[in-house]
């Protein structure tokens, strides 16, 4: 693990305390230059807070831990308050043709499905889609029908506007 002069990286993420208002008040007195801030934005609310002062947000962690929030960056940018549904049938073939492609080059499924674990944070059957991916798609020889599973495991009736949280 690395380590920043005695922190760890989660530590040093928290110490000093990101300092918003001071990051508001450069970019009012500098409303020339672009602006975006990074660090601790969790959700879409607080990105759309953030965007009534900046030129940009960065989700990051929150972005890799619940994919699911990138369904509903356009219509947090055009100020729309609900998020649409993602064609995830789509998304689904999508991946599988892709998972395909990498396994056919000598890749292995969990290089595909690793980035993925957090696709559906917050929809029923999303702790199974998880294990699913993080159990079987590691296993040496893996295939596509990993993949099929996972999504087979996901109630996405829900809809998004949970997952969006």
């Amino acid at each position: 693990k690395a380590w920043l002069q005695g922190l760890s990286p989660k530590q040093n993420r928290e110490v000093p305390p990101l300092d918003y208002d001071l990051v508001h008040r450069m970019k009012r007195e500098n409303p020339d230059v672009f602006l975006g801030i990074n660090g601790g934005i969790a959700d879409l609310e607080q990105a759309a807070e953030h965007l009534e002062v900046m030129d940009g947000v960065m989700l990051g962690r929150a972005a890799y831990h619940n994919t699911g929030l990138l369904a509903g960056v356009d219509a947090l940018l055009d100020g729309r308050l609900e998020y649409p549904d993602p064609d995830w049938l789509a998304l689904r073939d999508a991946m599988i043709a892709y998972a395909d492609q990498v396994i056919a080059s000598g890749g292995r499924l969990h290089h595909v499905t690793r980035h993925m674990v957090g696709l559906f944070q917050g929809y029923p059957g999303a702790r199974r889609f998880r294990q699913i991916l993080s159990s079987e798609a590691t296993k040496p020889g893996a295939g596509t029908e990993i993949l099929t599973a996972a999504f087979a495991a996901v109630d996405l009736s829900s809809g998004l506007e949970k997952a969006a949280g």
